[in-house]
């Protein structure tokens, strides 16, 4: 039997690209190991990973596999972790508050906020583009979405990054105190009164047959949007920048033509998305994929990174190509978990660099190692200094 491959170190951190295309020569699915995790199945192949992604033998609600009475916070109590019929339900009511009108609106304040982001870095010859853009941007835009301004910023930092990236110990923590303060958070809400925000929204939105979301699923919901609605764009940003520093071509053609972002945005989502792998999923029943048997109660991750590298699917996978056209990655996933706030985060990535490309021509990266965020979940440097 052959070694199975580890998924873990500094050099697959740093490029887990050429360990998927390895995977990928050898089938589209494979056993392979990580630190802390053990033993699962990873899809590595575009076709397989879209219908892996949209296969209900895959459960998503990990809950079912634990003892009976074990506890679990509040924050879990959230779709990413459900399965149809639980998840269309908390979707449907989801989708209810979270609409196209609602995220179009927000357009002039990710203007606004990216201005005085940029007003600010640029009085310095040298800044951290994560600390100074990347970050404060979808954090400042999620925190007013939801209506949560005063968030302790560092705390829920702090919080997020234990929870995608962290120890079993430090994301079990995290949750519960997430847990808390969220709880703690909607009660004032509901205390004071409806706002126009979006979390106020959802705590008093109910369907004709008067379905809701229950105290346990707002906090859930909450945290799914806090977290997801800001960790995607930070590394989708931060990667979009590096790729365009990386390819000075590519780079040029931007700037001689702004009106390209949009395909431009979908080949950084594609070429270096911020979500590396999914979240888990297992094997409600024995089920083949692409050929190869997994059993009852297996783990499975689908790599979205090795997928929208598949040469089969995209010519020249490894190239950055701003002009390239539109051929259906998998960054924001697929199937009934399909990101929810992906028009949000491309909405960002779609006012933030043009600004940043118009406000800093002599734009540059500092000479120094980059630093790569753990985890096989989330991918982006922790740092990226720029020159302007």
């Amino acid at each position: 039997m052959a070694d199975i491959e580890e998924l873990s170190g500094e050099t697959f951190t740093e490029n887990p690209y050429a360990t998927y295309a390895r995977l990928r020569d050898k089938g589209p699915v494979h056993r392979v190991k990580a630190t802390d995790t053990g033993e699962f199945w990873l899809v590595v192949g575009h076709e397989a990973a879209r219908a892996a992604l949209a296969d209900p033998r895959l459960a998503k609600n990990f809950r079912s596999l634990a003892e009976e009475g074990t506890y679990f916070p509040p924050a879990m109590s959230n779709m990413l972790d459900a399965d149809a019929p639980v998840h269309t339900r908390l979707r449907r009511l989801v989708a209810r508050e979270f609409t196209t009108r609602r995220v179009a609106a927000l357009q002039p304040r990710i203007q606004a906020v990216t201005d005085e982001l940029l007003d600010a870095a640029l009085r310095e010859p040298v800044a951290d583009l994560v600390e100074a853009l990347a970050f404060p941007l979808p954090m400042t835009v999620i925190c007013e979405l939801l209506g949560v301004p005063d968030l302790d910023r560092k705390s829920f930092r702090g919080w997020s990054n234990d929870i995608v990236a962290g120890t079993p110990e430090s994301e079990a923590a995290a949750f519960e105190a997430m847990s808390h303060y969220l709880t703690g958070l909607i009660e004032d809400k509901r205390c004071s009164g409806p706002g126009d925000d979006l979390l106020s929204a959802l705590i008093r939105t109910r369907y004709e047959d008067g379905d809701r979301l229950s105290p346990d699923e707002l906090v859930g919901m909450a945290f799914l949007l806090l977290v997801a609605g800001h960790e995607t764009t930070v590394n989708l940003i931060s990667n979009g920048v590096l790729a365009l520093l990386r390819h000075p071509d590519q780079l040029a053609a931007l700037r001689a033509r702004p009106e390209l972002i949009d395909g431009a945005v979908e080949e950084m989502l594609r070429y270096d998305g911020p979500v590396e792998t999914t979240t888990w999923r297992f094997a409600r029943e024995p089920l083949t994929i692409a050929g190869t048997p997994i059993a009852q109660g297996e783990p499975v991750l689908v790599a979205l990174a090795g997928a929208d590298r598949d040469p089969q699917r995209f010519p020249e996978p490894d190239t950055f190509d701003i002009r390239r056209p539109a051929q259906g990655h998998i960054a924001f996933g697929h199937g009934i978990h399909y990101c929810l706030g992906a028009p949000l985060a491309r909405m960002e990535a779609r006012i933030a660099i043009p600004s940043l490309l118009a406000r800093a021509p002599g734009l540059a990266l500092v000479p120094e190692p980059l630093d790569w965020r753990p985890g096989l979940l989330m991918r982006g440097p922790t740092r990226l200094r720029v020159r302007w």
